[in-house]
């Protein structure tokens, strides 16, 4: 089964949550050969590289009930098609300009029933709506990120962290997060997973003030 290393790390997940991840599997290899939103390479590590990492976030902050969680650029639904899975009473958005991927995301909804994400095609900068937590995964550098995250972002508490940007990141962060001129708290994924694709990847995080 495919998820079962989901549930080597996140033991406590219910029979309908098992069921979804299992489903991811295949329903990547059957959009991923129409339409290419996954490597060729990286398909068969889809559950480490994919998955996994988009729930190291859940390893940092814990969504509250009702909290409504936008991902920029969420190409085929990384970090959000996880994250929806896990926290299936938060509202999740994902958001691309790019059609294509977001036809892949909506596939991915249905096929996995997943009742709790919106796919939208759009820029960040065009969706009108307020968010309490905004997640990516290596879009863009963060200078450039951060003003569409920010203009999203509503200040308050609605989850184990106060509101805020969390970003999936990988290798030397110092000078790019320098820029921005905040403060950032950096999570090494790999004191939560042990596989050595983890051994460079950080989620990256900072809240709304």
């Amino acid at each position: 089964m495919n998820s079962e290393l989901i549930k080597r790390y996140f033991p406590d997940i219910d029979s309908h949550q098992e069921q979804q991840f299992d489903l991811l599997g295949s329903l990547y290899e059957e959009w991923n050969a129409r339409i290419n939103v996954v490597s060729r390479k990286d398909m068969e590590h889809l559950y480490t590289r994919h998955i996994l990492h988009s729930l190291a976030i859940t390893k940092v902050c814990k969504f509250e009930a009702g909290a409504r969680v936008v991902d920029i650029g969420c190409g085929g639904g990384f970090p959000s098609v996880p994250l929806a899975i896990m926290f299936p009473e938060v509202e999740f958005i994902g958001v691309d300009s790019i059609a294509k991927k977001i036809r892949v995301v909506e596939g991915i909804i249905q096929g996995a029933e997943i009742k709790n994400l919106r796919a939208v095609n759009c820029r960040a900068e065009q969706l009108g709506e307020k968010c309490d937590y905004v997640v990516s995964r290596a879009v863009t550098e963060m200078a450039k990120f951060m003003p569409w995250a920010w203009q999203l972002l509503r200040k308050g508490e609605r989850g184990t962290l106060p509101n805020g940007i969390l970003y999936l990141k990988g290798g030397d962060l110092a000078e790019e997060l320098a820029a921005t001129r905040r403060r950032w708290d950096i999570y090494n994924i790999s004191q939560f997973f042990d596989d050595e694709f983890f051994e460079t990847k950080r989620v990256v995080y900072t809240k709304k003030d």
